[in-house]
């Protein structure tokens, strides 16, 4: 196969995927960001990779919004938000995340392939992402990408779309967001 095809069939993978989300609890993860005071994301590997790039864009709408670890992040209270991204819903440090979000009475949401797994269970929302684990087995979901691949790229785009929603909502655009962009660089 020519690199060009792997590329389209990485796409029509992605649109398979994307017709599997769940509009319900989508709409229930742009409710909650609303409502919270401040947003924080997490994930591991490749899916916190995605994470930061939603707590970047969180942050040029103007929401305090938190990559979880980094040194500039405060403390989580009650009417905060954890979001994880991970795909089998049980990572273990983001299981300890999620256990001390709850006791501190902080909604969780998660974002996964598996929305029955640890995290899945304690979360106020969990969004299904139709895609095959990192280990091949328990998806009933296959890929020609490699490992998690499919679940890190339909992450990203659940959470650009997610983004849009919430700029559709507060009545923003691209040129009202870029008066926060980084200016140092």
């Amino acid at each position: 196969m020519q690199t060009t095809q792997y590329v389209n069939e990485i796409i029509e993978e992605l649109n398979r995927s994307a017709d599997l989300i769940s509009s319900e609890e989508a709409e229930k993860l742009v409710d909650y960001i609303l409502e919270s005071k401040k947003v924080f994301v997490a994930g591991a590997g490749r899916s916190g990779f995605m994470a930061k790039s939603f707590a970047m864009r969180m942050m040029h709408m103007g929401l305090d919004a938190y990559v979880v670890g980094e040194t500039v992040t405060p403390n989580l209270e009650k009417k905060d938000i954890l979001i994880i991204g991970s795909g089998s819903g049980e990572t273990k440090s983001l299981v300890s995340m999620a256990e001390k979000a709850k006791k501190l009475e902080a909604t969780v949401a998660l974002v996964t392939i598996f929305p029955d797994s640890t995290i899945g269970r304690m979360a106020e929302v969990s969004i299904k992402l139709a895609a095959q684990s990192k280990t091949e087995t328990g998806s009933e979901y296959k890929t020609i990408q490699p490992m998690g691949s499919l679940f890190e790229q339909t992450l990203l785009l659940f959470f650009d779309a997610v983004i849009l929603k919430v700029m559709e909502k507060k009545g923003m655009n691209s040129k009202t967001m870029f008066s926060r962009h980084a200016n140092l660089e």
